[in-house]
């Protein structure tokens, strides 16, 4: 049987692709183009385990059918990581809120129409942003867990990208369990979520490494290649973490898992703020040092910074059973890989 996987090219999906090969599972991967499918054979050695095919535009109707109605037999989980993350857009709706939320419909509708019957679990790449509430990430009284949700609506949505992204993955991830629990007499699968903070770490194949890379390690990428005098605000990013081979062990973990099912698994393995990733370039990379700002160094979060709300996400640790890679160790790797690749290492 095989493991389906939507958005097979993303930061985090090549990285579960990777994952579900060495553990032997057959994988059925959607890429955007034959562009994107001639690159990932390259990548994965062409290997034999590895099918791809096109889905061009998933918020399309019916954009999943065809590839789901033709591996129907095959497939026994679906892992649907393929979501819009960027914040260069002013049409929220277009660009982030409909593609998300069209997509994931359009996914488990595809099940619903063409696999009721084969496909057993349901893996959604969701998000940190899904849970958050955005008026108390500062608030040292304020207690998040699994079950807390997002509470912006539909026109809190649309205020800026950030909230319009924050509220793809919210409105997407409902979506999902509304459409489970509407359908429990017809679909046979059992649904779980994955809701990662920031994802740092290095990109599955060194020469993925761009001048442009996913929104959350360029945030490294950026200040590495800030000037020393350049703008740079040590507090101004502040927010969680988690590393990218956390996340893709956690999707495989999310259907292998039977304390899983039903479960939305918070991947949060603590906070960072941009004088932290600061801290770590500074300290561990020689060819850096006098090159990049030092901002107000251990005055971050591992140092003395607000530490904001409170995260229990002890359900999640307690169901992946496997320790979480700190931060420095994330930073570390993902500016390593760019520096490797620019010849400075």
């Amino acid at each position: 049987m095989s493991v389906f996987v939507s958005g097979a090219t993303g930061f985090i999906a090549k990285h579960i692709v990777g994952q579900l090969l060495e553990q032997n599972y057959k994988v059925i991967g959607t890429v955007r183009s034959q562009t994107k499918i001639n690159l990932l054979n390259k990548q994965f050695g062409n290997n034999p385990n590895l099918t791809l095919e096109i889905v061009e535009d998933i918020s399309k109707p019916n954009a999943f059918d065809e590839v789901i109605r033709k591996h129907a037999k095959e497939i026994k989980y679906i892992i649907h990581t393929a979501s819009p993350f960027h914040f260069e857009t002013t049409e929220y709706v277009k660009d982030l809120l409909n593609p998300a939320i069209q997509g994931t419909k359009g996914i488990l509708e595809s099940i619903k129409k063409y696999a009721a019957d084969t496909v057993e679990r349901v893996v959604i790449t969701s998000s940190y942003a899904a849970i958050k509430t955005f008026e108390r990430e500062n608030d040292s009284t304020f207690i998040v867990d699994e079950s807390n949700w997002n509470p912006d609506d539909w026109e809190a949505c649309q205020a800026n990208a950030g909230r319009a992204y924050c509220g793809s993955k919210k409105l997407a991830e409902k979506a999902a369990w509304d459409f489970l629990e509407k359908n429990r007499d017809i679909v046979q699968f059992k649904l779980s979520t994955v809701n990662p903070a920031y994802v740092f770490g290095p990109q599955r194949f060194d020469d993925d490494v761009t001048t442009k890379l996913n929104t959350s390690c360029e945030l490294v990428n950026s200040l590495i290649h800030t000037p020393s005098d350049g703008l740079f605000k040590p507090a101004g990013i502040y927010a969680g973490y988690v590393d990218v081979r956390d996340v893709a062990k956690a999707h495989l973990i999310a259907f292998q898992s039977k304390e899983a099912v039903g479960q939305r698994l918070m991947l949060y393995a603590g906070k960072f703020s941009s004088q932290d990733i600061a801290d770590i370039l500074n300290e561990d990379f020689d060819c850096l040092k006098g090159q990049i700002p030092i901002g107000k160094p251990h005055m971050g979060v591992l140092g003395v910074g607000p530490q904001g709300c409170i995260i229990d996400n002890s359900k999640t640790r307690r169901i992946l059973s496997f320790e979480l890679v700190n931060l420095k160790k994330t930073i570390h790797d993902t500016a390593a890989q760019i520096l490797k690749y620019e010849g400075k290492l």
